[in-house]
């Protein structure tokens, strides 16, 4: 999603832009350029390598697109920009992927980190160098998420089929063991009043319907959504319970501008997402008790709900919006195409600049 929002940000500037996909999506698709088959289909390296011939950098999002990105891009002499999307340490969590990881990391220009944190792991255990690393935040176009006040959350909770008075908590994410939406679950079977949307699909899917069963139709397993903006509106809380993994999750940016308080754990780049006390409560990662007290506290007190609501929408577009941060990605692909050719590229003005591979 990000590789296609900044697509946008950067034609915004100017650039000319072309994003791919490496494979078809494992659940659902964007509706872009799919190079290959599959994730082993040999041709997608060559596809890869034909067109980053054509273009002045490239940009891979994600741990797929670093081998494909490294390989296809040998002796083309051609920049390439690496963007770090998830914890480093805790996908690769072997020493032998943390070769392979480190190996491809040499063939990046620059690397992108999206926050402090994910910039010291990359320093510390991938030999990544200091001043080849940018920190630049992930983010969301803000008018994609305009503010749901009170209005909106009743249009969106009568669409659902949810009675206003009903407390609501959603989860927008996929379905898998270290995002902890069994601890959502398990919140909503406890409590009687309590509605629990999720949105999204993944391997856990049948698990967790299972875990659900006793809960009857207040756990409503909605699917992988084209527009998940309805089940942010009807929220009063929206959780992300996360055990590792993440970084910097966009549902929680998307959540904020939507005016959503939100209750998640303290993994990675997450508390500096959900200010604690002023745009929603961050909690120890598994703590199961107390993320269900921080959840039940804001769902039992609409004062404190209500300014939260304020200061996540404020602290979202201040921060994450993605106009700014399309600026911060032109600066970095010029210095990626300035190290490799002093003599000066610029990478503005309409021309074909720039490709960016999405996993």
């Amino acid at each position: 999603m990000f590789a296609v929002d900044l697509h946008c940000g950067l034609e915004a500037h100017g650039l000319d832009v072309r994003t791919v996909a490496l494979a078809p999506g494992r659940v659902g698709g964007l509706d872009l350029e799919v190079l290959g088959r599959g994730r082993r289909d040999p041709r997608i390296l060559r596809a890869l390598r034909a067109a980053i011939s054509t273009v002045d950098v490239v940009v891979g999002h994600g741990s797929t697109t670093l081998p494909a990105c490294a390989l296809a891009g040998i002796a083309t002499g051609v920049p390439f920009v690496y963007r770090q999307i998830s914890d480093s340490l805790f996908w690769a969590d072997t020493v032998a992927r943390r070769v392979r990881v480190r190996a491809a990391l040499t063939r990046a220009t620059r690397v992108v980190a999206l926050w402090d944190g994910a910039a010291r792991t990359l320093v510390r255990h991938f030999g990544v160098a200091r001043d080849g690393i940018d920190r630049i935040p992930n983010a969301v176009p803000r008018d994609r998420f305009p503010f749901a006040g009170h209005d909106g959350r009743v249009k969106a909770r009568r669409a659902l089929g949810i009675d206003e008075g009903t407390p609501v908590i959603a989860y927008v994410g996929a379905l898998v063991e270290e995002k902890g939406v069994d601890m959502a679950v398990d919140l909503a079977v406890a409590r009687p009043d309590l509605t629990l949307l999720v949105a999204g699909d993944g391997r856990e899917r049948a698990a967790l319907r299972r875990r659900a069963a006793s809960g009857g139709d207040r756990v409503r397993f909605l699917g992988n959504l084209s527009d998940p903006r309805p089940v942010y509106a009807a929220a009063d809380v929206v959780v992300l319970p996360s055990r590792g993994g993440d970084s910097m999750p966009a549902t929680l940016i998307e959540a904020g501008l939507t005016g959503r308080a939100a209750v998640a754990t303290a993994v990675a780049a997450i508390p500096e997402m959900v200010v604690d006390g002023r745009t929603g409560t961050v909690v120890v990662p598994g703590d199961g008790a107390a993320f269900s007290a921080a959840v039940g506290r804001l769902l039992d007190d609409a004062d404190l709900r209500r300014s939260f609501e304020l200061e996540a929408r404020e602290h979202c577009v201040r921060t994450y919006a993605i106009d700014a941060v399309a600026a911060s990605w032109v600066t970095s692909l010029q210095d990626a195409v300035d190290a490799t050719r002093p003599s000066g590229t610029r990478i503005k003005h309409g021309e074909r600049r720039q490709k960016v591979a999405a996993p």
